[in-house]
């Protein structure tokens, strides 16, 4: 569905993905949902429209410790409303639709982050991290014996994170 040579509509369609997902986005999430996911922009166009966007106020950066996070401004909502009409319907039910089949596990994808790597003495050290807007919610850090044991893991975070996190909570508040 990319629109080649529309630089316009394409600032539109990243506006118009800002504002179905109604949550700030990363600009890896960003860009798997717009390239990798589907092909509605070309990859480098969107790193570069990322950016004019930016430069332009229309998104704006929300720090964070691990990667930054982009949202929509009200002059981005303002823009976005007075030319939606210039995004083709068909590109707009397109991404309605997969906004609404997979929103979910995007939010989960930025939110859920694991990383490992292999000590002096052989066995790995997993972190694990459910991030919220300002803060951490969840840090975890162990280490295990071998590195099939930290890829197991790290592989299954992104399913079992809001899972374990309700165990902890419960038993530690109970």
């Amino acid at each position: 569905m990319q629109i080649k040579g529309e630089t316009s509509v394409n600032k539109l369609i990243l506006l118009f993905v800002f504002d179905k997902m109604e949550s700030p986005l990363s600009e890896r999430t960003l860009l798997d949902m717009c390239t990798s996911s589907n092909d509605w922009i070309n990859y480098m166009d969107c790193v570069v429209l990322i950016r004019k966007l930016l430069a332009d106020g229309f998104i704006c950066e929300i720090p964070s410790a691990d990667d930054s996070l982009y949202t929509i401004t009200p002059e981005g909502r303002e823009t976005l409303a007075n030319f939606y009409i210039n995004i083709p319907r068909s590109a707009r039910e397109e991404i309605a639709r997969f906004i609404k089949n997979n929103s979910a596990k995007f939010r989960t994808r930025q939110e859920c982050k694991s990383d490992y790597y292999q000590n002096k003495d052989g066995s790995f050290t997993v972190f694990l991290k459910i991030l919220a807007p300002v803060q951490p919610m969840l840090e975890l850090k162990f280490v295990v014996p071998d590195k099939k044991t930290a890829s197991t893991i790290y592989k299954k975070w992104e399913d079992k994170a809001s899972e374990l996190y309700s165990v902890v909570y419960e038993t530690l508040v109970d």
